[in-house]
């Protein structure tokens, strides 16, 4: 069995609850989405089975808070990732996964191997790529065995509906979930302040716990 890994690297967290924790990132080849405001579409990747990767793993040290599985979309590639997360939790590693939350039935295979998921929340409205609720809910429940929080990319275009939607989604699967509201980096404005503010408000009146965070990696110049 043989995995396509984009890349791997040494740097911090910069999205979500983990910001500024140092992580080993494997970044997995391929997305089975194509979201707008995406910016990271790698063209290349490595090939390596589970043991080799677990190899160069170790290569780098054990002086990382997690080592993040991320994409694309490693799920994708389910059957690898299972033996690989196997393979680390055993060596002692802590595995968290970055996902955008719509494989379930592969989330379920590997879930038990796993300490941490960073989900995302497509909103349609900023990912223009049409909804993906009964993906999320199902996700979401699985996901909710371990230790697990959503991020939600908020762009010009993001319209309360989306997030009033995902707010009670949260609420009816995991109402302690933290949802953390990232806006797009590639926008900017005080629309843009403006409408996460008001998101934000929004989820505090619905005893939804909400957080803005932006992608701190880009503000600090790291990878």
């Amino acid at each position: 069995m043989r995995g396509k890994i984009a890349e791997i690297f040494d740097s911090v967290q910069g999205e979500g609850l983990y910001f500024g924790e140092r992580q080993l990132f494997v970044r997995f080849f391929g997305c089975n989405l194509n979201c707008d405001y995406c910016d990271t579409k790698p063209d290349s990747f490595m090939e390596y089975e589970p043991d080799e990767l677990l190899e160069e793993i170790k290569s780098h040290g054990n002086n990382h808070h997690s080592i993040s599985f991320t994409g694309g979309e490693p799920l994708l590639q389910k059957d690898f990732l299972k033996e690989t997360l196997e393979l680390t939790r055993k060596a002692g590693y802590k595995n968290y996964l970055e996902t955008n939350g719509t494989l379930a039935n592969e989330l379920s295979e590997v879930i038990e191997h796993l300490d941490i998921v960073a989900m995302d929340l497509k909103l349609p409205s900023s990912t223009l790529q049409g909804n993906f609720w009964n993906n999320h809910r199902k996700f979401l429940g699985i996901a909710s065995r371990k230790e697990v929080f959503l991020k939600a990319v908020v762009c010009h275009s993001t319209e309360e509906d989306d997030i009033a939607r995902g707010v009670r989604l949260i609420r009816e699967v995991n109402a302690s979930a933290i949802l953390v509201l990232q806006p797009n980096s590639c926008e900017e404005g005080d629309g843009l302040r403006d409408k996460l503010e008001s998101f934000k408000a929004f989820c505090r009146k619905e005893k939804i716990t909400a957080c803005i965070i932006p992608q701190i990696h880009k503000m600090m110049g790291v990878k």
